[in-house]
This record gives C-alpha cells, sequence and structure tokens, in this order.
C-alpha cells in the first residue's frame, strides 16, 4: 500500500506555481537558473576556505594572516542581502511581524503565529513512504527560480584564503551551490542552501552536501544562526537537495536537552542520546576535523535514507553539534493514528518544531501554547524506544563500516548519563551562550 498525506505545499519561491498553470506557460522571461536565461548571468561568489577544524583556538573560523573575512559573511551578506530582498518586496509577508513568544516551563519551547504561511490553495498529496525519490523535472525545482532570489554563489576557495566576489560568472559545467531566499520565512534570514544547483540532486543527503551545509554554519560563525534539512517522508516538498537556514536569537529546546554518551569514533567524534526530550534523537558532536564529524553524521543519514527512515538534522551551534532526529509523524498520519486535535493545528513537524520553534497557523492555538501541548505534539513524532534503538543499531553498523570505532567504544556503550547545564531561553546577551560542554561562539 502507498502512503499519502494532503498538505499544503510550502511556497519558497515566488515561482512556484500549480503544475497545471507551469505547463501553459510559453517561453520564460522570468531570468531564472535554466539554459534559457543563464548565459552571461553573474551572481556574487563567496568562495571559503576549507577548514581543518570547525574552530581556531579563539572559537572562530580562521580568515587567513590578518584574521577577517573580506566581507561579514553572516551579518552583510546573508542578512545583508537579505534585507536588500526584503526592501524589493520579495518575500510573501513581513514575518518580523509575526508574533513570537517564550512559552514558560523547564524547555523554553518557541511559539510564533504564522498566518501568511498557511496558503488559501488546495491541499496536495505527498507520498510520505519512500524517502529516496528520483528528481523530477516537470515538478517545481530551485533552477526555475529568478535569479534575484538567488544572494550568492557558495563554493570552496581554490587558493585556500576566503574571497568575495560581487560579480562572478555562473560555470554551467561546474555547478555552483547557491544560497537564495525562502519566500515564506519563519524567521529573520530565513535562507535555502542549495548544494550544485544545476546537477539536479534529489532530496537525499551525501558526504558532499553535508560538508557544505557545516561549512556555511562554520562561516556564519553565529550559534543563534542554524542550519536544518527534512528528508522526504519528514516535511520536506521538493524533491531537489536543499538546506534551510534562519536566525534567532534565543536558544532551541533541543540544544538544551540533557544527553547521555553512547560512544566515541576514530577521530574524537562523540555520539550520545537525547534524554527527556519528547522525540528520541542522537547527537553528533567533536571531532578531530570538520570531514570526521561530517562523515559520521552524514553515513548515519545515508543510513537511513537507504533504509526508508524519514528523518530531520538540525545543525547547531557553529556546526560544532549535530542532532539527527528519524521521525514517523507523516507515516502515521497517512495510516489515521494521530488524533484529530492535531491535525486540525495543521502543523508539519519539520526540523524547527523537532527542535522546538513551534510556528503555529491559528491564532487559537497561539494564544492557548503551552509546555504540555509543545509535547503532545512531539511525542507523536518520536519513533518509539524500541524502534529507536533498532534504528540506532542500523546506524552504528553504518558508520563502523565507514569508520573504524574506537577499541573503547563497548565499554563507552554502558557510559552514565551526562548532566548538561540548563540555558535560560527567556533571557538573552550580548554574548550568546550554548549548552555547557559546547565552545561559545563569538560575534
Amino acid at each position: 500500500m502507498m502512503l499519502r498525506i494532503k498538505r499544503v505545499p510550502t511556497v519558497v519561491s515566488n515561482y512556484q506555481k500549480e503544475e497545471a498553470d507551469e505547463a501553459r506557460v510559453a517561453g520564460c522571461g522570468r531570468n531564472c537558473l535554466r539554459n534559457c536565461c543563464l548565459p552571461g548571468a553573474k551572481l556574487p561568489l563567496y568562495a571559503f576556505k576549507r577548514l581543518e577544524k570547525l574552530v581556531s583556538d579563539k572559537g572562530l573560523p580562521a580568515h587567513g594572516e590578518n584574521g577577517e573575512p573580506p566581507v561579514a559573511f553572516l551579518d552583510s551578506l546573508v542578512l545583508g542581502e537579505w534585507e536588500d530582498r526584503v526592501q524589493r518586496g520579495l518575500f510573501r509577508y513581513d514575518v518580523t511581524a509575526c508574533e513570537t513568544k517564550v512559552i514558560p516551563g523547564q524547555y523554553g519551547f518557541i511559539a510564533q503565529l504564522n498566518e501568511g504561511r498557511h496558503l488559501k490553495k488546495r491541499p496536495t498529496e505527498f507520498r510520505v513512504d519512500k524517502v529516496l525519490q528520483p528528481f523530477d523535472e516537470s515538478k517545481f525545482n530551485f533552477t526555475k527560480v529568478g535569479q534575484e532570489e538567488v544572494l550568492f554563489q557558495f563554493e570552496a576557495s581554490e587558493d585556500g584564503e576566503v574571497q568575495f566576489f560581487p560579480s562572478a560568472p555562473i560555470d554551467v559545467e561546474n555547478s555552483p551551490s547557491v544560497v537564495a531566499i525562502n519566500v515564506s520565512p519563519i524567521e529573520y534570514g530565513h535562507v535555502l542552501l542549495i548544494p550544485r544547483i544545476l546537477d539536479c540532486l534529489p532530496q537525499r543527503i551525501d558526504r558532499g552536501s553535508f560538508l557544505l551545509a557545516l561549512h556555511m554554519a562554520a562561516e556564519a560563525g553565529n550559534p543563534y544562526f542554524r542550519l536544518g534539512y527534512n528528508s522526504l517522508g519528514a516535511f520536506a516538498t521538493i524533491n531537489h537537495l536543499h538546506f534551510q537556514a534562519y536566525y534567532l536569537a534565543v536558544p532551541f529546546p533541543i540544544e538544551k536537552a540533557t544527553t547521555k554518551k553512547i560512544t566515541t569514533l576514530v577521530g574524537d567524534v562523540k555520539i550520545s542520546e537525547l534524554l527527556n526530550y519528547p522525540v528520541r534523537g542522537l547527537v553528533f558532536e567533536g571531532g578531530n576535523t570538520v570531514e570526521y564529524l561530517s562523515n559520521a553524521v552524514s553515513d548515519a543519514c545515508i543510513c537511513l535514507q537507504d533504509n526508508n527512515i524519514p528523518y530531520n538534522v538540525l545543525i547547531s551551534d557553529c556546526g560544532k553539534r549535530i542532532f539527527l532526529l528519524p521521525q514517523c509523524y507523516a507515516e502515521k498520519q497517512a495510516l489515521g493514528e494521530v488524533s484529530a486535535e492535531l491535525l486540525d493545528t495543521q502543523v508539519n513537524p519539520a526540523v524547527w518544531e523537532i527542535s522546538g520553534h513551534m510556528v503555529l497557523k491559528r491564532k487559537k492555538d497561539y494564544e492557548e501554547a503551552s509546555e504540555e501541548n509543545a509535547w503532545r505534539l512531539l511525542a507523536v513524532v518520536s519513533l518509539s524506544e524500541e524502534r529507536f534503538q533498532e534504528v540506532n543499531a542500523l546506524i552504528f553498523e553504518a558508520i563502523a563500516s565507514g569508520v573504524d570505532v574506537s577499541e573503547n567504544a563497548t565499554a563507552e556503550l554502558e557510559a552514565k548519563p551526562q548532566a548538561v547545564e540548563e540555558v535560560d531561553a527567556t533571557k538573552t546577551t550580548s554574548r550568546p551562550t550554548m549548552v555547557a560542554g559546547t565552545q561559545e561562539c563569538l560575534v
């Protein structure tokens, strides 16, 4: 039996249309990223330095002899260009006008009332029982966005130093990765990272794309700028490889959750299990090099994909802490196992909701938002304890086949829970502080 759910698709581009409308369009005229418009096209290019480690001794990515990048990546480039698109009127609504509050309670769940994100259009059927699906050129994909929605190209530097070019040709033969706006933003600075956009990769993580996402988190250098990923079956609605990112200056509840160390891999990558959080998940951190950490996470993601297990990923703490969250909400929804009360909220629990940022579409739900209600929704998202342990076994087997597990891994499986200091989500300071045990990123 094929499992499907009906939901209203999120509009991420002003050129995203009903497929029927798309078929009636003759020609282009939209200054897109396809062959009809690419000849002679230029976009800004930020060339990042490949990092051996995610942070230097001072806690920030190294940027050459003077320590300063040619342009402030987060403030000037990402957020500055995002603000420019606001002034141009490219967004569907003003996300800064959306009401937001921290819900009282131990975890500090964040609630946002975002009525503008819910379109008055018919729901579309999405297949939720197949994590890996082939790319379909006939459906909306990111090559169809207008070039004005693209902020810049994001590529590794060829000479080992950070460089910025305000206007650079688009290399069609060697597809660039780009950062573009999401025209239906969840928060300030909401953008999309689209690896090798012209190669039209389906929504599936590989080692190279995940390493690119970690480099973006490191370049941003701010723990309040996070990247997220949704697989198909876990509320990704566009089958074209992309990560999301935005800026929100409060700790996420998931970042404050306690963890229990499970094992340490060769390369000093530590894997822990979330404790006392409504969604079961793994936390990856450490690593002697960026690639050790990136490969461990991406190998785990590839394992989940290959075993048809939907999942979400949160890249936190400037790329130094990654949460991997297998989930089953859409499957339960398709099987009729989600209560009408939860379905009526029309909340799609993707990476941001699972992390504790609840995007609500009805004023009633916003006004009645509570830690209990957030917990009730997220508990339905989570795998059962038995299924979670089965999935973990698959993941560790896959990782072990990619890298050798350290000799003391077996002993560490019995490690005692490690306490994590709580952070008050209702208080912010000029210098962001993160969970104890992680290095602070200063901006």
